[in-house]
């Protein structure tokens, strides 16, 4: 099974100079927990609940005034839309991450995929996605 036939079409943006308060408003209306980040219509980051939670509040940058861009993370990993299952699951197990961007052969956006939605695939990737997340890892995750 193909990536394009789980991912989730629908796509939250953040801009860089949106404010943390902005992009958590925009979490909490939406009902998500991470937003990816655009500069011109060009993938830049991503920036989750959790950035603005332990780059921003923990450091007492929490007054809703922070950037995106000062919390967000960078070198965001992906898949392309034509990926199978298990290849997009291995790059997530790889990077520990719970959401990669869609791509399509043009180097456009055109979704996301994340692990609850392999976890409703019935090709058993998400297994093997999520023992590569929950590995245990010495270093910050960015």
């Amino acid at each position: 099974m193909q990536v394009q036939q789980i991912m989730q079409r629908q796509v939250s943006f953040a801009e860089p100079n949106m404010t943390i308060r902005d992009a958590a408003r925009k979490m909490r209306a939406d009902n998500l927990g991470a937003l990816l980040v655009t500069d011109n219509g060009r993938l830049v980051g991503m920036v989750t609940d959790r950035d603005i939670v332990v780059r921003a509040v923990a450091e007492d940058g929490g007054n809703g005034a922070t950037n995106v861009r000062d919390v967000m993370s960078e070198g965001v990993c992906y898949c392309f839309e034509s990926d199978e299952l298990d290849q997009a699951a291995r790059v997530m197990a790889r990077h520990q991450v719970r959401r990669l961007p869609v791509i399509n052969g043009e180097q456009q956006l055109v979704g996301v995929v994340a692990l609850a939605d392999l976890g409703r695939s019935a090709d058993g990737a998400a297994q093997d996605a999520l023992k590569g997340i929950s590995e245990p890892t010495d270093t910050e995750r960015r």
